[in-house]
């Protein structure tokens, strides 16, 4: 039996090392126990090996509004831990943050083990101990409380316990949900995980010869087939999209893959993409023109190399059934305008969302009524705090999904 800490933290992810290293900054006797070989797996891979910190909208309650009916239940939670306060904590750790478009907030280093590595520091300034490769077994709880923890074949005691072990995206990385289980042992309700924000698989083979381009600035519409007497359900979205080899990604696609889910349910869905929404279908064919006439000896797919996005002249003009070494002078009116109506409208069919090893953020958890959002205490077991992805929030991407680790975290660690 090993009982000389206060506090157990469960789970070496971004919300765990956080409440560890608050908790610990306050002199309590704090142990991290994670299961991987090392802390942090799933935050080092983060934002392409980037990691969206956080979300730079320092008004709280334009922030809050983001995460849709349970932004009422983290007013004071953010109290507590907001926006401004990521930024000071990870900049006197020595890790200063930019913000790019859409207001997204990276450490200026671009490293994602950068954020790891400060945390780790933190916990080493703080003293917590820290165990690595200790998977928890067992969770032993008697008349509302935890008493003891079995991880390793050993047995663990504190006085408070903090469960951070993630919710099921990236599984590769050590999130496979253990945490919903023992909740529900405890009593709590989990909500069952579904990928959210997630990239969508498409039917069309042509998208692998543009993988890894991305496109701003495009327009996204999503429809549902018609059902009959009844009119097709769609909704659109702008931003930039990225082509993959399995279909589309990017901010604009991963926040719209929860409602691409529920026209799933229903049927058929189809995507079409407007590469030039700010202009008209005449306004865009006379564009063209404009580069094929100063451009006439030069083959259709370098007269639009300037005009067309990066990396796309010889697949648009492929599916628009044009040569791409078609002598620009040569390019017929028709083939002109069936290019112009392609840009306008790029026609996908979604074949559906891809699972959870690709899901950014993965929804479920306990729903927030169960859980003391002051403090982040469990209502069913009262020695228990529970942080991250482990509750059911739904959010977007954008920096949002860690900015509620870091804020959950904090309070966590603050309250044990």
């Amino acid at each position: 039996m090993n009982g000389a800490h206060d506090v157990i933290v469960v789970g070496g992810g971004a919300s765990g090392m956080m409440a560890a290293a608050v908790a610990a900054r306050r002199g309590k006797r704090v142990l991290l126990l994670e299961k991987n070989a090392r802390l942090g797996e799933k935050l080092s891979i983060s934002g392409g090996g980037r990691c969206n910190i956080t979300n730079a909208e320092f008004d709280t309650r334009a922030f809050l509004a983001r995460y849709g009916a349970a932004a009422d239940f983290l007013h004071s939670a953010f109290a507590q831990f907001g926006v401004q306060d990521t930024f000071d904590f990870f900049e006197d750790l020595g890790l200063p943050l930019k913000v790019e478009a859409g207001k997204r907030a990276f450490p200026a280093s671009e490293r994602a083990t950068d954020v790891v590595r400060a945390l780790i520091e933190a916990l080493r300034a703080g003293r917590a101990e820290v165990r690595t490769g200790t998977a928890v077994g067992q969770i032993i709880a008697k008349d509302g409380r935890i008493e003891t923890i079995i991880a390793g074949g050993t047995e663990y005691r504190a006085a408070s316990y903090v469960f951070s072990t993630g919710g099921v995206s990236h599984p590769e990385t050590g999130s496979t949900g253990d945490g919903f289980g023992w909740l529900r042992e405890l009593g709590h309700a989990v909500a069952e995980p579904t990928p959210t924000i997630v990239p969508l698989a498409t039917k069309e083979t042509w998208g692998r010869e543009l993988s890894g381009v991305s496109i701003d600035g495009v327009k996204i519409a999503f429809e549902r087939e018609a059902f009959p007497g009844e009119k097709p359900k769609r909704f659109s979205r702008e931003g930039r999209v990225l082509f993959t080899h399995f279909g589309i990604s990017g901010p604009t696609v991963l926040n719209a893959a929860g409602k691409v889910a529920d026209l799933l349910h229903e049927g058929a869905v189809s995507a079409r993409i407007d590469l030039y929404p700010a202009l008209d279908a005449g306004h865009l064919d006379r564009e063209i023109t404009g580069r094929f006439d100063a451009n006439k000896n030069k083959s259709a797919r370098n007269a639009l190399k300037e005009f067309l996005p990066p990396g796309t002249p010889q697949v648009f003009l492929k599916l628009a059934g044009l040569d791409p070494e078609k002598k620009a002078h040569s390019v017929t009116r028709d083939e002109r305008r069936a290019l112009a109506n392609l840009l306008k409208s790029l026609p996908l069919t979604i074949a559906g969302l891809m699972g959870f090893e690709r899901a950014v953020v993965a929804d479920g958890g306990v729903p927030l009524v169960e859980i003391d959002m002051r403090t982040m205490r469990s209502k069913k077991t009262g020695n228990l705090f529970v942080t991250g992805d482990l509750l059911n929030i739904e959010r977007p991407s954008g920096g949002y999904s860690l900015q509620l680790c870091w804020t959950t975290g904090y309070v966590a660690g603050s309250a044990v």
